[in-house]
């Protein structure tokens, strides 16, 4: 008999314990479900969203050991979505030989120029790689990398004539509002 209570016992303990697992595990996966899950799903969302997800080379260690600057699907999509293909082909192109670049006439041969300011500011998030609010010298660079896969890098000069155009506070880098400017000069 003693046995038997023993055991019963040590069942329903046994038992209790499991209930009270089961009991622990559904109300955490309640509150991941509740609480968690939708904070990460947000987050994941707006990656997801980001068309500024592009790869910039490093400025650190040796130049040949710098990854190459691409455009990613996302970033191909929104310009797709804004510009006509066509016209950025025919803007890359144009502008194919070294120290040619002129960004006025580059803008307009996109149809950047006549675009809303909302366009003209997811162009510019597309051009801004690091997502920082800024286009610095090292991304204005890649600027024509940034419309087409197929752009060249920008010379030194050509960058710091880009650069000294639409810098019109002196800070070193290009702003939204600069940026906005520049595109409808």
């Amino acid at each position: 008999s003693f046995s038997l209570s023993l055991s019963l016992s040590l069942s329903l303990s046994l038992c209790c314990l499991i209930f009270v697992s089961v009991l622990f595990y559904l109300s955490f996966s309640f509150y991941l479900s509740l609480f968690l899950l939708p904070s990460l799903l947000c987050q994941k969302l707006k990656e997801a969203r980001s068309i500024r997800s592009l790869t910039l080379p490093s400025t650190r260690g040796s130049r040949s050991t710098q990854q190459e600057y691409t455009l990613t699907r996302a970033a191909k999509m929104a310009m797709s979505s804004i510009l006509k293909a066509d016209d950025i082909k025919k803007g890359v192109d144009a502008f194919a030989v070294a120290g040619s670049f002129d960004h006025k006439r580059f803008f307009e041969m996109v149809g950047l120029k006549d675009k809303s300011a909302d366009d003209v500011k997811k162009v510019f998030e597309v051009l801004d790689a690091d997502n920082s609010g800024f286009i610095e010298e090292e991304e204005l660079k890649f600027v024509l990398k940034g419309f087409s896969n197929d752009g060249r890098d920008l010379t030194d000069k050509e960058t710091k004539a880009f650069l000294n155009a639409a810098d019109k506070d002196g800070d070193g880098k290009i702003g939204a509002e600069e940026f906005a400017a520049l595109v409808k000069e």
